[in-house]
């Protein structure tokens, strides 16, 4: 169930102080956070209401975090965001009133916004991958950044309760897929379960009454048979001399819902409708009190898991187990220690003031963040930014399993990992030198997917020797893009003194044509996030980067084009606003049979999104709208973009160049060939390479087509073939 709001603040002058009384914060906190507040309220707004409803959202937040025993520097800080968030306070006022310390966990918390961007499905620009980046080094230099902001997602449920239902659905369903299983991660149970609730309620209103109201039509009954079990339990438990404390707990309306659906259950099916929990004071406790609660009552064997030999991957810590209690009423038991239930509701919120001491949980601490540490050590040696992402999104939200090193250790992966993956994640060099790989004693393939409970060993050589194949994602080698990543970077990274060589004969050559040379490329190497000039050919030379690309930027950049733009404008703005549609290939502002061509550095299809360039004496040049040339070229002469469309009966071909990456075989080109004649395409020229040592093949097609729709069933059916690696758009 989901809670309710617990402030009612009024005028009255005596409202701060009552509300603070009621938070149970010492004297010297209350003056502290009274201090704080009064600054918030004196802030100039012209909007009075505005502000009174920001300061009720603070308070809602304060609410929330106390529970989490979060420290008062936190509290001050969720009100200090709110009114930044709101355009009321400024960073430079928050820093000047506040000092550092406090405008720098302030600061992070708005940074926590990053997180939305695991919820697009598109791939995520430069300035999002960076913003992800400072995200995650925020949450492993103070968690209590995210701590605010997922508490901060609670109230903002709270809020559209009243709302219109797209926006509660629209604000559920980011709830729902980033914040709750954020919380999950973090093992914040408090949050996540009525983060859950609240989404669910929004989402499914009539399912979430229908569960509702089966739970309250027998309450009273429920309650009734709990007390009367939990009496019983707790004297057996004193008895036998085990220290413990038994209660009833409540029941989330989501869980209920969700172990409906994935066991196709009915709610009087469920076994842990009625629920009690065990809190022992000692580990030895917990199984002692197990040996009681099966003593007394019969177990179900397949309703039993044991997660405090085998914790969760989040951390969690519990015996859980079901029982045929009076009158053959099923009963779910959880039992764990004080402090794995302080874990378990709290997470993160319940270690993070012992990271700078030598407390006893600061272990505790480094296993809830330790996989937020993994990924920024990772991600530095990554060939893809993207990644990041998928990383992200894989260690937050897919299904996790957990196995064992030889050692014992868990490692948590994501569902449908291999050995291999295993391999990488322990270490790179681990995968790089994997030979052999061994699941409890006996020798699998690679391509052996890991399963819950596992011990996995990884047999390695003296030399690292990966295998390209391991890249394919036909053959089913890795699954994680963080092992795709390190792979990748050793490529890379062995190909480079090749690519180089490469790189630098193939960019000399098209320089000399066009009258450049190696020392006009200093544009380049910043347009295309080089570091070094070495950086820029040895990525030419691997065909990460286009060897066209560049020098049309050098020329772009370096010979200015002379010719009448204002001209060039008048005579296009003077036509007639209003002509019949073009029977031609491309209409210009809705005008027909002006002079067009295709840019040769994009080459658009049918379907594609484009944009025009007025050029010197060829009329207008049509590019693709996310070409980096035409990019380039508005920024020196913006004045020259222009809007062109396809026309109605634009039925021409067009080339298109085409690279497929694949294994060397016999029979290969055969295979493609006969593909394309297959799909009755034109081939103008075909190029290919094979390199011996990779035993691949790299063939470079250009083709005649006539739209989008063509190109992409060919590029998914070449991908279809025995072998190959990549087929893409060049």
């Amino acid at each position: 169930m989901v809670s309710v709001r617990q402030i009612h603040f009024g005028d009255s002058p005596q409202a701060l102080v009552q509300w603070l009384d009621g938070l149970g914060l010492t004297h010297q906190q209350q003056q502290v956070l009274t201090a704080c507040y009064r600054e918030c309220e004196a802030l100039p707004c012209d909007d009075a209401a505005l502000k009174e409803a920001r300061l009720m959202r603070a308070r809602e937040i304060i609410e929330i975090l106390l529970p989490l025993n979060m420290d008062l520097d936190t509290l001050k800080a969720s009100l200090l965001y709110v009114m930044l968030d709101a355009g009321l306070l400024s960073a430079e006022t928050l820093e000047e009133t506040q000092g550092t310390a406090m405008s720098t966990l302030v600061q992070s918390v708005v940074v926590m916004d990053a997180i939305r961007t695991l919820r697009q499905q598109s791939a995520p620009g430069v300035s999002q991958i960076e913003n992800l980046r400072k995200m995650l080094l925020a949450m492993v230099e103070d968690v209590r950044a995210v701590v605010i902001k997922l508490a901060e997602a609670v109230v903002l449920l709270r809020e559209v309760k009243k709302a219109d239902e797209e926006t509660r659905v629209v604000l559920a369903r980011e709830v729902r897929d980033v914040h709750a299983p954020l919380a999950n991660r973090l093992g914040i149970g408090q949050l996540k379960w009525e983060l859950e609730d609240l989404a669910f309620r929004y989402l499914h209103p009539d399912t979430y009454m229908e569960i509702a109201h089966w739970l309250d039509g027998k309450r009273l009954d429920r309650e009734q048979y709990i007390d009367e079990f939990v009496s019983g339990l707790q004297a057996s438990l004193d008895e036998e001399g085990i220290r413990a404390e038994v209660y009833g707990r409540p029941k989330h309306i989501y869980s209920i819902w969700r172990k409906m659906q994935k066991k196709n259950l009915a709610f009087d099916e469920l076994f842990d409708v009625r629920a009690v929990r065990i809190i022992a004071e000692r580990l030895q406790d917990c199984y002692g009190a197990l040996g009681v609660v099966h003593t007394h009552w019969r177990h179900l064997p397949n309703e039993f898991d044991d997660y405090i030999a085998t914790p969760k991957p989040n951390g969690y810590q519990s015996i859980h187990t079901v029982v045929m209690g009076p009158q053959g009423k099923t009963v779910e038991i959880q039992i764990r220690t004080r402090e794995m239930h302080e874990d378990a509701e709290l997470g993160v919120a319940a270690h993070w003031k012992y990271k700078e001491g030598t407390g006893g949980k600061q272990g505790g601490f480094e296993e809830k963040i330790n996989w937020l540490r993994k990924i920024l050590a990772w991600q530095e040696d990554v060939v893809e930014a993207g990644n990041l992402v998928e990383e992200i999104r894989a260690q937050v939200f897919e299904d996790r399993v957990y196995v064992f090193t030889p050692k014992g250790e868990v490692v948590d992966l994501p569902a449908g990992s291999t050995v291999l993956d295993f391999a990488y994640y322990i270490h790179s060099q681990v995968g790089h030198k994997c030979i052999g790989a061994k699941i409890d004693g006996r020798i699998v393939p690679f391509t052996t997917t890991v399963e819950t409970g596992q011990r996995v060993e990884i047999i390695t050589a003296k030399q690292p020797n990966p295998k390209r194949d391991w890249l394919n994602p036909n053959l089913g080698y890795i699954k994680t893009s963080r092992a795709r990543g390190k792979i990748q970077s050793w490529f890379k990274q062995q190909d480079k003194d090749k690519n180089l060589v490469a790189g630098r004969d193939m960019l000399e050559a098209e320089l000399t044509k066009v009258g450049l040379s190696l020392a006009d490329t200093d544009s380049a190497i910043e347009r295309f996030n080089m570091h070094s000039l070495d950086d820029l050919l040895a990525a030419i030379g691997g065909g990460d980067v286009r060897l066209n690309q560049v020098v049309n930027h050098l020329q772009s950049r370096l010979q200015r084009e002379t010719f009448d733009e204002e001209q060039a404008l008048e005579d296009l703005i003077a036509k007639p606003a209003h002509r019949p549609r073009s029977q031609g290939h491309i209409e210009v502002n809705g005008v027909g049979n002006l002079m067009t061509h295709m840019a040769k550095c994009c080459e658009p299809l049918p379907g594609d999104s484009i944009y025009g360039f007025i050029t010197q004496g060829r009329g207008v040049s049509v590019h693709r709208e996310s070409c980096d040339q035409l990019a380039t070229l508005l920024e020196r002469h913006p004045e020259r973009g222009v809007e062109v469309v396809w026309g109605e009966n634009y039925s021409g071909g067009h080339s298109v160049s085409l690279r497929v990456v694949a294994n060397d075989r016999s029979g290969l080109l055969r295979d493609i060939t006969t593909l394309l004649a297959n799909e009755k395409s034109n081939v103008l020229e075909m190029r290919s390479h094979s390199d011996t040592k990779q035993q691949t093949a790299a063939i470079d097609l250009r083709m005649e087509l006539y739209n989008m729709e063509s190109l992409s069933r060919i590029l998914s059916r070449l991908s279809q073939l025995p072998g190959v690696i990549e087929a893409k758009r060049l």
